[in-house]
């Protein structure tokens, strides 16, 4: 059997869309760790660092957590309240970045 694949669709602020090739969206391909897992946050952060590297440092801290001035919301949930990278994400999956202010 086949691992699950779900694309996800990254949306960007306006200070980030230089790492992000100049786009306000970022699409990328999450693959879930087992069979009959779902794909996670940190599955589609880990695709983003291969295709987007400048990108995913200023997402990710050193440590391959969410910066903590960044949030990041998963169909409208915030994704630390959802597990954070364990956070399960549906087919075609929107997350929103959000730098603090």
């Amino acid at each position: 059997m086949a691992k699950p694949v779900t694309l996800v669709t990254f949306v960007l602020p306006s200070t980030l869309w230089h790492w992000g090739c100049g786009a306000s969206e970022v699409r990328v391909f999450a693959v879930a760790d087992a069979d009959d897992a779902r794909p996670t946050l940190g599955a589609a952060l880990h695709t983003l660092r291969r295709t987007h590297p400048g990108l995913e440092k200023r997402l990710c801290d050193e440590y391959g957590g969410i910066r903590r001035h960044i949030s990041m919301f998963v169909c409208g949930e915030n994704a630390r309240r959802l597990g954070g990278l364990a956070c399960a994400l549906p087919p075609g999956a929107e997350v929103y970045v959000l730098p603090a202010l």
